[in-house]
């Protein structure tokens, strides 16, 4: 299994805190409405079908079920997708949310979906070329998949650990491991490796006077990656 118990057990502890834009997840919240945005941009996700990988409480998911997607959210954070559900009969929206791994999907539904996201999630998994490899097995020939991490260098350890955990308090300490972070090179290698197309590379950044995020050049720390699997 491609999972880490203690990564596991540190989401699953605030699972109950998923939905509120208060919470440890605030940047989570803060940020879906730019990344679904560019997602919808380039895939036009209105009536296709998309699997989230990682969705955790579903924020991301939910969102591209309310676009018109037809959308699958697997976690293996049983307390997790416990919440997601729950939040359905709030929104009102559907979403398939399945308790399997990556690789255990993409062995029973190889081809099977036109879009895969797999945001904020490579950076907590023992074995990220693992769970590229899932996606690209999942997304069906000339599909999309779409990937966001963590750059790995100093400007990323000193914003992304030490300001974003010890001096914003913008997520709880402990949520990242900076050994963990991916260089865009790692992460252009594996996708390739993986039978993927890179089509984009952009940058994610995070005011905090204005306490904005937005997407630009800048791939220093958090990041966003654009691929095809090939036709």
């Amino acid at each position: 299994m491609n999972a880490d118990p203690a990564e596991l057990q540190k989401f699953s502890d605030l699972a109950h805190r998923w939905w509120d834009p208060e919470s440890e997840f605030k940047p989570l919240h803060q940020i879906n409405p730019l990344r679904l945005d560019w997602i919808d941009d380039n895939a036009r996700i209105a009536g296709k079908k998309v699997v989230d990988i990682g969705c955790g409480g579903g924020i991301l998911a939910e969102s591209m079920a309310a676009r018109g997607a037809q959308v699958t959210g697997v976690d293996l954070s049983e307390k997790a997708l416990g919440v997601a559900r729950l939040h359905l009969f709030e929104s009102g929206e559907q979403v398939d949310y399945r308790h399997i791994s990556a690789e255990d999907l993409a062995r029973d539904c190889p081809a099977s979906f036109d879009v895969v996201t797999c945001m904020e999630m490579l950076e907590h998994v023992p074995d990220p070329a693992s769970t590229i490899r899932a996606c690209a097995t999942l997304v069906k020939p000339g599909g999309s998949v779409f990937f966001s991490t963590l750059n790995r260098n100093l400007k990323s350890y000193l914003m992304a650990v030490v300001g974003a955990e010890y001096v914003l308090n913008l997520l709880p300490r402990g949520t990242h491991e900076y050994a963990k972070f991916i260089k865009p090179s790692e992460l252009a290698r594996y996708v390739r490796e993986a039978g993927l197309d890179v089509n984009e590379l952009i940058g994610m950044q995070y005011n905090p006077i204005s306490k904005v995020y937005s997407l630009g050049r800048d791939t220093d720390v958090n990041y966003l990656m654009r691929t095809t699997r090939n036709a």
